[in-house]
């Protein structure tokens, strides 16, 4: 998915945000500041993607300030909440596999740019898909032998693991999180950190600190296991974006909320819908 003319000032906000993030010490953050509103100036165009837009100044920023986990508290407040959560909202949803889905969604609504009591007002609501692939995706996982389950937020953990853990009663399932830190995107330090590193079963990395993931910056092993899977579960809007720059294999399945307004245009739904569909 190409950035919109809009999509500036919000990479300009997640510039501020890094950096902010990133270290107290004033002079280090205007430095890294000026440096990622560079690279931005330098990278942007609708003929780019946000996602390769944000990797390149969080790398910057990262550098500049020697923080590599800008948003290590962040997800970690983000892991006690949605730990919390997930236990109070799980009786919400049955266990059939479509409810499960939709457990795994409510997840998705953890975003980092709005107030976290919003954010947890909202995972109170039943998820209603406004696209809805469900039952296509549920005749497909009957024949799947290998399934790609590429996990987004730190926080989802909790709602991603009964759909996975369902997902494995018949195929092979690997949970795919990023190389390394990268906003409040989940990496094998947060597994770790949960205590579900036995209940994730077998894990890989993306190869790449990209929000999402760009063809070209996956990592070989990655690309070998996307190839070969039957089918793709990808959480998120950033895998949303960078997966659409490819062309669709009828594998790929998109589970998100819409959450900015250039992904809402692009799916033509209303941000804060959920959508759930096979490309």
């Amino acid at each position: 998915m190409k950035a919109e003319a809009k999509c500036y000032e919000c990479l300009e906000r997640l510039v501020l945000q890094t950096a902010g993030l990133s270290t107290d010490d004033e002079h280090l953050r205007v430095q890294a500041i000026a440096a990622g509103r560079e690279v931005l100036k330098e990278h942007f165009s609708t003929d780019a993607v946000t996602i390769d837009i944000a990797s390149r100044f969080h790398r910057v920023i990262r550098q500049i300030t020697r923080n590599p986990d800008p948003y290590l508290e962040m997800k970690e407040k983000e892991i006690a909440i949605s730990r919390e959560m997930s236990r109070k909202i799980r009786s919400q949803y049955g266990d059939s596999l479509i409810d499960l889905i939709k457990f795994a969604a409510v997840g998705n609504g953890l975003d980092f740019f709005r107030p976290i009591d919003e954010v947890v007002e909202q995972m109170k609501q039943s998820v209603a898909f406004l696209i809805d692939d469900t039952n296509l995706f549920e005749s497909r996982l009957r024949s799947a032998r290998s399934i790609l389950y590429l996990a987004d937020n730190a926080g989802e953990i909790f709602f991603d693991m009964p759909l996975l853990n369902r997902m494995r009663e018949s195929a092979r399932v690997i949970y795919v999180v990023k190389e390394s830190p990268v906003q409040n995107d989940l990496t094998m330090r947060e597994i770790r950190q949960t205590g579900m590193e036995a209940e994730a079963g077998e894990v890989m990395t993306t190869g790449t600190d990209n929000p999402g993931v760009m063809w070209a910056d996956a990592s070989e092993s990655f690309k070998v296991e996307f190839e070969s899977a039957d089918l793709i579960f990808a959480k998120g809007m950033g895998f949303y974006e960078g997966l659409t720059e490819l062309p669709p294999n009828g594998k790929v399945f998109h589970c998100l909320m819409a959450k900015c307004g250039a992904v809402s245009r692009s799916l033509g739904v209303s941000m804060g819908n959920y959508v759930a569909f096979m490309r």
